[in-house]
């Protein structure tokens, strides 16, 4: 069976840390309204593309999303004419949150739905205890009308650079997703079709790794594996394609002075085994 971890991969976001657990507590867990995930850490966009990717990988039929720092009013499919108001007054246009909730809430009815809601810190203060009613009260208020949720079809995932509203913190199940993975994988040679010659190459990739302070996860230790022995001659190089491959590497520590020693033990790792394949070549 896939993992979650796999699943989310296929969906765009690749880390070597497991996130069923949270998973797991926020479906499973007590609830009181509106199951509510809240997406922290300092992964910046690595955030929407952790919800984006969950979404899907939970197999819901619906994923929305909204994003309060796009002040850009998308067009509806349908332009209606102008409403009145009983005293003949115009009406103001649907606001986005309120078209977006409501049709959120009206597809909760019978289907599963994750609606992403990004940026929170742009939006109004206001905005954040709406979206604490709905979570406590099930039901998303537009002018005088009224949209009911439907608590075991609808899951809310919020993003905010900000400390949320308090009471809508509290009614949230919290996530941390870091910039870079958190957990370290020692990839073996045998597991990535490579022969034990290929030992010492994987042991100084690892302490560099190290050095670095990175955790490449293994599509990334793979396509930097084949750059190493197709491309990479020397320690330049091999900054470049660590630098290309790996998506939380810190330039500023790649290209100090502090891993030289680690860059040049990869290096001759690297040579030593890329002379053993062509005498094992050669000897074939």
């Amino acid at each position: 069976m896939v993992s979650l971890r796999e699943n989310m991969a296929q969906h765009g976001f690749e880390s070597n840390d497991d996130y069923e657990f949270q998973v797991r507590c926020l479906l499973r867990g007590p609830a009181e309204g509106i199951r509510t995930l809240s997406i922290e850490g300092d992964g910046e966009r690595r955030k929407t593309a952790f919800a984006t990717a969950l979404a899907h990988a939970l197999e819901r039929p619906h994923v929305l999303y909204h994003d309060f720092a796009d002040r850009s009013r998308a067009l509806p499919d349908v332009i209606l004419p102008e409403g009145q108001d009983e005293y003949g007054r115009k009406e103001s246009p649907i606001e986005p949150l309120d078209d977006i909730l409501s049709h959120a809430c009206a597809l909760s009815e019978a289907e599963g739905v994750v609606l992403i809601l990004d940026q929170l810190q742009a939006a109004d203060f206001r905005e954040h205890i709406r979206i604490h009613r709905l979570i406590r009260d099930r039901r998303w208020q537009v002018r005088d009308a009224s949209y009911d949720a439907n608590p075991r079809h609808l899951l809310l995932f919020l993003i905010s650079e900000e400390p949320l509203y308090h009471s809508l913190q509290r009614a949230s199940y919290r996530v941390w997703v870091s910039r870079v993975s958190q957990r370290r994988v020692d990839y073996r040679p045998a597991e990535l079709g490579f022969g034990s010659a290929a030992v010492p190459l994987f042991g100084a990739l690892a302490d560099l790794f190290k050095a670095l302070d990175a955790a490449p996860t293994r599509s990334e230790f793979e396509k930097l594996l084949a750059d190493l022995t197709r491309h990479v001659q020397t320690e330049t190089d091999l900054r470049h394609a660590l630098f290309g491959r790996c998506e939380g590497i810190d330039r500023a520590r790649l290209y100090g002075p502090g891993v030289d020693v680690e860059l040049g033990r990869v290096i001759e790792a690297l040579r030593a085994y890329i002379g053993t394949e062509q005498i094992e070549i050669g000897g074939g």
